[in-house]
């Protein structure tokens, strides 16, 4: 009967940490995601402004 007992605490503590990890790694993953985004929304930032002043420089040319 104990060693039953033993075996399924064993059990739920390894689930539990197993738990734990994946809530961790799925923590770091969204903090690491975080730097992507603002980092692609400085790119299109930039390539936004990069291509309106391409269309005013050929606005002011054909004028």
């Amino acid at each position: 009967m104990l060693d039953t007992d033993a075996s399924a605490a064993v059990g739920r503590l390894e689930r539990s940490v197993d738990a734990t990890l994946r809530v961790i790694a799925a923590a770091r993953s969204e903090r690491q995601a975080a730097p992507v985004s603002a980092a692609r929304r400085e790119l299109a930032e930039a390539y936004g402004a990069s291509r309106l002043r391409k269309r005013l420089e050929r606005e002011r040319r054909g004028a």
